[in-house]
């Protein structure tokens, strides 16, 4: 009676405690920024800045406007200060973000007694004016491979292990080439990236929520469904950087963004849709790593273990009774 009670409550506090901690008030951490400025101009930046926001940006400096502009368009910086007022940022990134460093380096070009001239060199895709389509999108993927990781044991316990791994990949295929489809330029055009690289990301992201969700299932038992809600839904969506960048997050959730299949994929999704390609190199090595390595476990526990033992004391090359 007690059970259900004490598991779904606990699943809710999770949610409730990760997001509050994560979103309630977010301001950031060593978020990066770039400057073509140096010597005591540079220091006169960086104390300004550590005025608006204490502790809230690391600086890196760059030759000229174009090495600035670069790295804001690729995502090694999310903005870029040229001095005199001029700031390059990407509306890509986001409200919150572009939010931030306005609001910081308008103090900045202030007490430089400059007006703050803002130049979008990576402006958001005209169906995704927020930046928030993409955290959508992916939470809806992830949804779906929890479900499918569940529903695949439910409905088809003593389904054999190769036709398990087909229905893996087919649900991987299928999502990879829904989600763009629905987000990207034939849909809402919030996704304007390249199809077929989206389709492999989106793919490879899906199949390692569902994959990881069957391991946690066959590992724990009932349990498992409770484990994988907490790791994949809660804790994954919430360090995806879809809502904003990890710099944002607490210290204690930060690293899941660069681990947790969901924090791949978005910054894959996000790279390819704007800031060129980045993350799609990391999510082709690292999401892989997670499907490879569920499945390796589920043949340990559906096939290697069902492999019966030869009896003792039979002779080399002797075949078996029966």
């Amino acid at each position: 009676m007690l059970l259900p009670v004490a598991v779904v409550l606990l699943i809710g506090t999770v949610f409730v405690s990760v997001y509050l901690a994560a979103f309630h008030a977010p301001h950031p951490h060593q978020l990066r920024v770039g400057t073509t400025e140096t010597g005591t101009q540079q220091e006169h930046l960086r104390q300004e800045l550590a005025r608006a926001v204490p502790g809230g940006f690391s600086i890196k400096t760059y030759p000229d406007e174009t090495a600035a502009r670069d790295a804001v368009q690729d995502r090694t910086v999310y903005a870029a200060y040229l001095g005199e007022g001029d700031l390059l940022y990407a509306s890509a990134n986001g409200s919150a973000v572009t939010a931030t460093v306005t609001t910081a380096f308008g103090a900045v070009a202030q007490a430089e007694h400059q007006d703050l001239e803002l130049r979008d060199v990576a402006p958001a895709a005209a169906g995704d004016t927020r930046g928030l389509s993409v955290f959508y999108a992916a939470f809806g993927l992830v949804l779906a491979g929890y479900l499918f990781g569940m529903t695949t044991y439910q409905l088809a316990p003593r389904l054999q292990y190769r036709w398990r791994m087909l229905s893996l990949a087919l649900f991987g295929v299928v999502g990879g080439i829904l989600v763009p489809a629905i987000a990207g330029d034939a849909g809402f055009g919030a996704l304007p990236g390249s199809f077929v690289p989206l389709a492999v990301v989106v793919a490879l992201m899906g199949a390692a929520v569902a994959a990881t969700t069957m391991v946690l299932l066959r590992v724990f038992g009932p349990a498992g469904v409770s484990l994988a809600s907490i790791l994949m839904l809660i804790l994954g969506n919430s360090s995806s950087g879809g809502i904003m960048p990890a710099a944002y997050l607490p210290g204690w959730l930060r690293p899941l963004s660069d681990i947790l299949p969901v924090g791949v994929g978005v910054r894959a999704m996000q790279g390819l849709s704007r800031f060129q390609d980045d993350g799609f190199v990391r999510a082709l090595v690292i999401l892989p790593v997670w499907v490879l390595g569920a499945a390796l476990v589920l043949y340990l526990k559906d096939v290697y273990r069902r492999i019966p033992a030869a009896p003792a004391g039979r002779g080399e090359g002797q075949p078996a009774a029966g």
